[in-house]
């Protein structure tokens, strides 16, 4: 292949890159954008394998890496749950964090690069080390990240005394490292100091994600999708790629909005998230700010009396959580769904930007089910609603519609947009336990009067409500 053809061919993928994310902005384009993104990946990977910088001796080592690569790949689409999609997305992220790095070590030793002037060797040696750097936090925090996604560490946030500090130490010594770095003559040397800049990144990366708490993983995961992207980027400026430059600078930014967005949905703001400290996860219960316990008394209900509330019903809307995703209810929830859209009733989903472990989550969940787009709604476009709304069902949720967030101004999360069931006519939360959520902040909504608690499993719950409805 030419070098022009290769050129036109990146061209030819940025355009399907850039056209699937904006076929990705919405659930019915979605499965359009994912294939605008095949092609674009496909065209891609053809163009550097078979153009002019690759050689035909390196051919065969590139389709034996795309296979190994290919059979992984088919082998985690297949075995993972849905429930287990936010750690595979995280571990992926700590993939290309991986590769920046070894593609920036590979880059520094490789003398058969020879630049014209001092200052084109000056920019090299800037993107290497700007490339290992964002690599390796990248590396580490999306490893800690997945870690605590999965369950084997808390979310509770780790505080080190003078933690700020110790950012502040670390990033003023990556500087001046790279400051000597930039002046040393010996490779050796170089390499040394890339060395410990390394250790102090992946150190930062694993920190960095510890000290953030339960409640703010959805936005440090999109937080690492912004930094698996300018990883992507730096690679490209080392291996003198177009492609990786543009699609690692659409990842990179794409992932800060989104990250923007969600943390204004928490009422957070996105340096704080960073600094950490928010949300003790391991279901223990935060009281109010007075030390008060929740006023009121929980009030139980059954599957069956759960059938009648939702028969009798004009208009229903579903707030699903993350308890759903565990349960694997989505598909008996949307065939509840189709009967009571068959007997006359209003069906709506509820959904908080936050809900699950990462963006979208409820809405790929709802989706796999297949579940109609056009019931399905973001908080905003809902909120308004529920005082017009018989009965609000809330599956496995907790934080996203914990009222303390209005009611109470020194609740961990006061100032966060929820969803407001509260205001409906009659709320349903199915829960296994009266455990809260993974802020660890108790929930005054299981108190109210006109709240109604359903325990118990929720897909086992869910099935004897559907055979009620359907008797």
């Amino acid at each position: 292949m030419t070098s022009s053809l290769a050129t036109v061919s990146y061209i030819g993928a940025t355009i399907l890159f850039i056209l699937s994310l904006g076929g990705l902005a919405h659930p019915e384009t979605a499965r359009r954008g994912n294939l605008f993104g095949i092609a674009g990946m496909s065209i891609a990977v053809l163009a550097t394998v078979f153009g002019p910088q690759v050689g035909m001796g390196g051919i065969p080592w590139i389709v034996i890496a795309l296979v190994i690569g290919a059979a992984v790949g088919l082998y985690a689409a297949k075995k993972v749950q849905m429930t287990q999609m936010p750690e595979l997305v995280a571990l992926m992220h700590s993939l290309v964090g991986l590769a920046a790095c070894l593609v920036g070590f590979a880059s520094y030793v490789d003398t058969s690069v020879v630049f014209p002037t001092a200052a084109e060797k000056t920019i090299h040696e800037v993107e290497i080390y700007i490339g290992i750097l964002i690599g390796a936090v990248t590396f580490s925090g999306s490893l800690v990240a997945f870690a605590k996604l999965s369950g084997k560490l808390g979310g509770k946030p780790l505080l080190l005394p003078a933690r700020h500090w110790l950012n502040l130490a670390g990033l003023v010594l990556v500087i001046l490292l790279g400051r000597w770095f930039l002046n040393t003559h010996s490779i050796w040397a170089g390499m040394a100091l890339l060395l410990v800049m390394t250790v102090i990144a992946l150190a930062f990366g694993v920190h960095m994600v510890m000290a953030i708490g339960g409640a703010d993983m959805p936005v440090v995961v999109s937080m690492l999708n912004s930094y698996s992207g300018w990883a992507a980027a730096a690679t490209g400026f080392m291996l003198g790629n177009d492609l990786l430059i543009v699609v690692g600078a659409l990842v990179g930014s794409s992932g800060a909005i989104l990250s923007y967005i969600m943390c204004r949905a928490m009422n957070r703001n996105f340096i704080s998230v960073i600094a950490g400290g928010f949300g003790s996860g391991g279901g223990a219960s935060v009281t109010a700010a007075d030390g008060s316990e929740p006023a009121g008394e929980v009030t139980s209900i059954s599957a069956v009396d759960t059938a009648d509330l939702l028969r009798d019903a004009k208009n229903v809307v579903i707030v699903p959580g993350y308890g759903m995703a565990v349960a694997q209810a989505q598909h008996v929830v949307c065939e509840i769904v189709n009967v009571l859209r068959g007997q006359g009733v209003a069906v709506r989903f509820a959904i908080h930007p936050v809900a699950g472990r990462m963006p979208g989550h409820m809405n790929v969940l709802l989706a796999e089910a297949k579940v109609p787009y056009d019931i399905v709604l973001e908080m905003d476009e809902i909120n308004e609603d529920f005082p017009d709304t018989d009965v609000a069902i809330v599956i496995g949720a907790n934080d996203i519609v914990n009222p303390a967030a209005q009611e109470d101004p020194g609740s961990p999360i006061a100032g966060m947009p929820v969803l407001e069931v509260w205001k409906a006519r009659t709320s349903i939360v199915m829960k296994r336990s009266m455990a809260s959520g993974y802020a660890g902040v108790d929930n005054p909504l299981f108190y109210k009067e006109n709240n109604r608690m359903l325990f118990g499993d929720a897909r086992k719950m869910l099935d004897e409500v559907l055979g009620a409805l359907s008797a």
